[in-house]
């Protein structure tokens, strides 16, 4: 099926290009904490997901739309539903372009089609003959593990009353944890649950763009950016850096809060010599993103404070220059 969310692969290669030059150049723009002061483009941002009728029949897609400020937008189509909700790992469908916010309506349109969206509605018309092929809802999609309580025995470490299981922790006006804190206590084997919201960039891209890290031990880092519809690659939300891409995206957009749930096992050493590698398994905002995921016992991932070694670690959080905030943070200890 042909989609009004289709690039020509002219334009797809240029806007590669800029992308990665605005990563380089990690351009700064508005950042903003708090959804009531974002402006209308954050509330056309967003995930859509609906039925569209097609000479095939009617197919459920989902869409995700990215602010890239200024009104400009990218939309990214998935064919069967949105990452983790139905999406069948088909090739994404993307497409940007500015689009004017005029009498609370939003338009896309391109030589296949065009996308109205109002009042958290977007409507599809593919033939361009003014008939509406599809409606998709915007939808706020939340973490099964979101609001997780420790179980009997775990460690908290920030459950929002201070910030004392942490050196240079620092809480937020809201009373939230800061980035750029380590715990005091370290730990072997281990599951970690922690929430996360990222702060809404809209001008700035890639790694400027609501990036910090978690780092398991303080030796593995799981990735924490803004890459709502990107592609999920290593060095991505939920990718662990410099090892592993994860096997789906499924980073929500900015100022959502989201989850990682890592169940982390330690390396093993005999007379002081490394015999077995550490792994992982790392669900994002429930899913599994990682499974048993091999770490390097050798070395530590990049920027990591802690070097390999067989000494229990911290959990590290890492400051890139983002306001990156954190709650419901706890570590159940595994022998």
């Amino acid at each position: 099926m042909k989609s009004l969310l289709m690039y020509s692969p002219k334009p797809v290669f240029s806007a590669m290009l800029v992308f990665a030059f605005a990563s380089c150049v990690l351009a700064k723009g508005p950042t903003f904490t708090d959804p009531e002061k974002t402006g209308p483009e954050f509330n056309i941002q967003g995930e859509y997901t609906g039925v569209v009728a097609t000479n095939d029949g009617e197919i459920k897609i989902g869409v995700q739309i990215i602010a890239l400020g200024k009104d400009r937008y990218r939309t990214v189509g998935f064919h069967g539903g949105l990452p983790g909700d139905g999406w069948n790992g088909d090739k994404r469908e993307i497409h940007e372009q500015e689009a004017p916010l005029k009498d609370g309506v939003v338009r896309f349109e391109n030589e296949e089609g065009s996308a109205t969206i109002k009042n958290g509605v977007m409507e599809l018309d593919l033939g361009k003959d003014g008939k509406v092929d599809g409606k998709l809802k915007r939808v706020v999609r939340k973490s099964k593990t979101l609001g997780q309580k420790p179980p009997a025995g775990a460690v908290v470490l920030f459950d929002g009353s201070s910030a004392d299981h942490w050196k240079n922790g620092r809480l937020s006006e809201d009373g939230l944890l800061m980035e750029g804190t380590t715990s005091k206590e370290t730990f072997g084997s281990h599951r970690l649950h922690i929430e996360f919201r990222l702060p809404f960039m809209p001008e700035d891209r890639g790694q400027g763009r609501g990036n910090s890290g978690l780092y398991v031990q303080g030796r593995y880092e799981v990735q924490m950016l803004d890459s709502f519809g990107l592609d999920g690659k290593q060095n991505e939300c939920g990718g662990v850096y410099s090892v592993g891409a994860p096997s789906v995206n499924m980073c929500y957009p900015p100022l959502s809060w989201q989850t990682y749930d890592v169940d982390f096992t330690a390396a093993k050493y005999k007379d002081g010599k490394l015999v077995a590698n550490p792994s992982m398994t790392v669900r994002h905002n429930g899913v599994v993103i990682h499974k048993d995921l091999e770490l390097p016992g050798n070395r530590n991932t990049t920027a990591a404070p802690v070097k390999a070694g067989p000494e229990p670690g911290p959990v590290f959080l890492q400051n890139h220059g983002c306001p990156v905030r954190y709650r419901n943070v706890w570590v159940e200890k595994i022998d």
